[in-house]
């Protein structure tokens, strides 16, 4: 089906679809596995590493999809992901043990990596220049609102038994929903123009440009044309990751690290047990807690998508690193000097505004940014590369977090003062190394990359030569 049967909302809705499996997935587990714990007697290490074993999975699938996407293109591998949602998905809610979790939990977990890496390129190449940061920033926005569904999909299946089937199984099944509508989009989306035109399907490429632009002020034959013109480059092949490209994978790495580090998912998976271990507050309460986190999560990310095309990139990054730096550094010295129950309620506030700060900058341009900064014919394997880091970072946080909280004995002070560390090393990390690219066309992106690439080799070329 081409594109101009389709809306261009329809077409970034279903093509940020994804990333509302990412949150939903990774969000669900956090009122599921006390319930799968002790339905299968497990202990906390297996509960533990049922949790994580998404993480693994999902380093493996962000790292293999890039390569196959540059060969066969976003669309296949998107209804690829898709389908491996709905396997992962089903096998979840009938495990019947532990090892048949830790299988199902590693499928998903291929099919959230894939997505990862899979839907900011899609989206990048779909957007015209003057509104990619805000069409961008749907892949994050579904990510807030599918962790805000699973927080209201544990709430609504607690405690209740439906044709047989614990509450739990209902928690993760319920994912199939949005995986199967992932699958349905996937098939009827169009494939990126950019790709196409990669490939020489240059008629087909004009076919959705068209459609893509009809509603806005774009000529659609000069982009394709400047898309030609960037594709007819000499290539390197991946080769060229290391070569000029290699800024632009020093920046995506450290972004998506610093991303995870600054400590948002030690808030997403364990902030009930912050509130419980931390302060003694009971279960009900934190589960509560966690649900408003992921309300102002959400609306936050929503103002992100408003401002996201009227501000620049790295001023909007510089905003929330220092916003995160100071809400969590108070937080940190408020539970080092204040008695227990006087510093909850300024942490709730403090985790509010460090939550506000990460989600109108760093959570929505990491994923946009690295869409932009690669080169068209190794985009693909490049926005991996970024997306199996976030993996990382993120396995390296929730499998510490809990660790670092019993090491400072249940004060929250001592992660928070680490995650503070590293949202001041993102100030720094912003103003000196990190491109702007609000503006600019993905082909303007490449251009400035091969010429800084070519002045500095000239340059070298001249001080060898002196």
């Amino acid at each position: 089906m081409r594109a101009r049967h389709l809306s261009t909302f329809f077409i970034f809705f279903f093509g940020a679809l994804g990333g509302l499996l990412f949150g939903f997935d990774t969000g669900i587990i956090s009122g599921a596995s006390p319930l799968i714990e002790s339905n299968f007697n497990l202990g906390t290490e297996q509960t533990g590493f049922i949790v994580s074993s998404v993480l693994i999975g999902s380093s493996v699938g962000a790292l293999s999809i890039g390569s196959l996407s540059d060969k066969f293109g976003r669309k296949r591998l998107l209804i690829l992901a898709s389908i491996l949602f709905l396997i992962g998905s089903g096998l979840s809610m009938f495990a019947q043990g532990f090892v048949s979790m830790v299988i199902a939990r590693i499928i998903l977990g291929f099919a959230v990596g894939s997505a990862s890496a899979l839907t900011p390129a899609y989206l990048a190449e779909l957007a015209d220049a003057p509104h990619r940061g805000s069409l961008g920033t749907m892949f994050q926005l579904m990510i807030t609102l599918g962790i805000l569904l699973a927080y209201v999909s544990n709430l609504g299946f607690l405690h209740h038994t439906i044709l047989g089937l614990r509450d739990w199984r209902w928690m993760l099944g319920s994912a199939l929903i949005p995986a199967l509508l992932l699958f349905i989009g996937s098939i009827i989306l169009p494939e990126s123009p950019r790709y196409l035109v990669e490939k020489g399907n240059i008629d087909e490429a004009r076919d959705v440009l068209h459609e893509l632009r009809a509603k806005t002020n774009e000529d659609p034959d000069k982009e394709l044309a400047d898309i030609q013109m960037v594709a007819n480059q000499p290539k390197g092949g991946l080769k060229e990751l290391f070569t000029f490209a290699r800024p632009a994978v020093i920046v995506a790495i450290l972004l998506m690290l610093l991303q995870q580090l600054v400590g948002i998912n030690s808030v997403i998976y364990f902030l009930p047990q912050v509130f419980i271990k931390g302060f003694g507050f009971p279960e009900s309460n934190a589960i509560w807690i966690s649900v408003g986190i992921g309300v102002v999560n959400f609306v936050c990310t929503i103002l992100a998508y408003n401002i996201m095309d009227k501000f620049n990139r790295k001023t909007i990054l510089l905003f929330g690193s220092i916003v995160m730096a100071l809400s969590i550094g108070i937080l940190s010295i408020l539970n080092f000097t204040l008695k227990v129950q006087d510093a909850a309620v300024p942490t709730m506030i403090l985790i509010g505004i460090y939550i506000f700060g990460f989600a109108v900058s760093w959570g929505p341009i990491c994923w946009l940014m690295i869409g932009e900064i690669f080169p068209l014919n190794v985009r693909g394997v490049g926005t991996s590369i970024g997306s199996a880091a976030n993996w990382i970072g993120n396995f390296i946080v929730s499998q510490f977090f809990l660790e670092l909280l019993h090491m400072f004995n249940n004060n929250v002070g001592g992660p928070f003062a680490v995650f503070t560390f590293f949202a001041v090393v993102s100030i720094f990390f912003v103003i000196y190394m990190v491109p702007e690219t609000r503006g600019k066309t993905l082909e303007q992106i490449e251009m400035d990359m091969r010429k800084n690439a070519a002045l500095k080799s000239a340059a070298k070329a001249a001080a060898q030569n002196k």
